[in-house]
């Protein structure tokens, strides 16, 4: 048995290398002259079937590595193995979440068009949101990936690809993403709409094997950065004193400081009671105050993590919790309060590729395991090319010159975070580029693996087909 599994090891390992060194030679030879048409479509053709070896070779249905098995529970859960961690899906093998964002058949909306450019298109040539999503899964696992990211159609939940849902609790509730708006997480509104939440999609999906976890927020404003110059702390403190937030900041400082003139001596006030404070919207800023925004910002988290942990753990106890998707790395107060809440970190992490930008985000995921000992998911990446055609103008990141270097860079980011044991996944933003003139917040770029007219970047979409079926070997080295 465990001869057989060696040389089960040893062929995949020779057929990768060779199916890595085809897509070197397709992409050579296609930048040759000498290279006539027909003679690179024969190369393509091999390509495609070494590929699709190595594809039926290494990985079950739901996109698992079918040469290490663990526990099979039916759901996909984490272990950690040799010291590294992985999801394991619901057959029991080890599986990285390689994962595409807004996988939608309705595309952007662009305002200044009045409808969507991809949607136009994808109407008239599948006809069916039914048959859009089949032929668009056969694309994505034919190109090494094996999750549905955020924002994507729900027609593709039912093609026998793993995906992701985003719940968007704090959203719901009246917080805003974009321009860093929070609302009260101690409050009884927040509590009854996350359970309602809950209650309406985690019920009906909780025997689905398909389905991996549930994000809970996208890129919630957990300190000052480009939306808002306020720590939580003082979006708080502005609250009404009838305001169960407020009601729990005062807590807080009672239980700190016992006595008022402790307060007042740190603070350099001349409260009467710490109830006074109920009625104080604004605080002083000295050092001493903001440890205490700092201090307070972990019972925050640790409020809006325990509210939406116990709302999907009452209806759903299959499925994983994948966490709130961080803009970058938040404060470590942040991060601590969803210790006990959450079964993955996620974060979103772009960056400048002609600078150190990778190294610095490795250094921070690095941070944020030391700080909860929790598995990491990258789950927004990209890098957008300026030969595309694309304005590039607005949205995260700076643009790349050509599909040459997206597929490069794509390479690069995702070997470096492999690397590190505590990585379980990595998801791309997004399948579709956005239009020209703009989607709903003006962004315009080529993060697409595929164009508006749902032709893909056909040097980056074989870059990512080699890299993510190497995924497995990469991490586990």
């Amino acid at each position: 048995m465990r001869r057989t599994y060696v040389y089960a090891i040893l062929i995949l390992f020779v057929a990768i290398f060779l199916f890595g060194f085809l897509l070197y030679y397709v992409q050579t030879m296609s930048n040759k002259l000498s290279k006539t048409e027909d003679e690179l479509i024969e190369l393509r053709k091999s390509f495609e079937t070494m590929r699709n070896y190595v594809l039926n070779l290494s990985y079950d249905e739901y996109g698992g590595f079918k040469l290490i098995k663990r526990n099979k529970t039916g759901f996909f859960h984490i272990e950690k193995i040799n010291g590294k961690f992985w999801f394991i899906d619901p057959d029991g093998y080890v599986f990285l979440s390689k994962g595409v964002n807004h996988v939608d058949y309705y595309g952007d909306y662009s305002p200044t068009l009045g409808y969507s450019p991809y949607n136009k298109v994808v109407s008239a040539k599948y006809g069916s949101p039914q048959a859009w999503a089949k032929e668009t899964t056969e694309r994505l696992r034919s190109w090494g990936f094996n999750t549905i990211g955020a924002w994507s159609s729900e027609e593709l939940f039912s093609q026998g690809m793993p995906y992701t849902i985003i719940l968007n609790f704090a959203a719901q509730a009246g917080a805003d993403w974009q321009k860093g708006e929070v609302v009260d997480y101690f409050s009884e509104k927040f509590q009854n709409i996350s359970d309602s939440i809950a209650k309406k999609i985690c019920l009906e999906r909780k025997d689905d094997p398909y389905l991996i976890g549930y994000f809970t927020d996208n890129e919630l404003r957990w300190c000052p950065d480009w939306r808002s110059p306020n720590h939580l702390f003082d979006d708080y403190m502005r609250l009404p004193s009838s305001a169960e937030g407020k009601k729990a900041l005062v807590s807080y400082l009672r239980d700190k400081y016992k006595e008022i003139n402790l307060l007042n001596e740190k603070w350099g006030t001349s409260f009467s009671s710490f109830d006074e404070i109920l009625n104080v919207t604004e605080a002083p800023k000295n050092s001493e105050v903001n440890l205490d925004r700092l201090s307070f910002l972990e019972v925050i988290s640790r409020k809006y993590f325990q509210v939406v942990h116990d709302a999907i753990r009452k209806y759903d106890k299959n499925h994983l919790i994948l966490g709130c998707r961080y803009a970058f790395k938040p404060p470590d107060e942040a991060i601590k309060g969803c210790i006990g809440y959450t079964d993955v970190i996620s974060i979103n992490a772009y960056t400048n590729p002609y600078s150190d930008d990778l190294s610095k985000i490795v250094k921070d995921v690095n941070q944020i395991y030391n700080i909860t000992g929790l598995p990491v998911m990258i789950t927004e990446f990209s890098f957008k090319a300026m030969d595309s055609g694309l304005p590039n103008t607005k949205g995260a990141g700076v643009p790349v010159r050509t599909q040459s270097e997206r597929a490069k860079y794509y390479e690069e980011y995702v070997k470096r975070i492999l690397s590190k044991p505590f990585i379980v996944g990595y998801h791309w933003f997004e399948y579709i580029d956005e239009p020209a003139q703009g989607r709903f917040d003006g962004e315009n770029s080529n993060y697409g693996l595929i164009s508006i007219d749902d032709d893909p970047w056909t040097i980056l979409v074989e870059r990512a087909t080699s890299v993510n079926l190497l995924a497995e070997y990469v991490h586990n080295m």
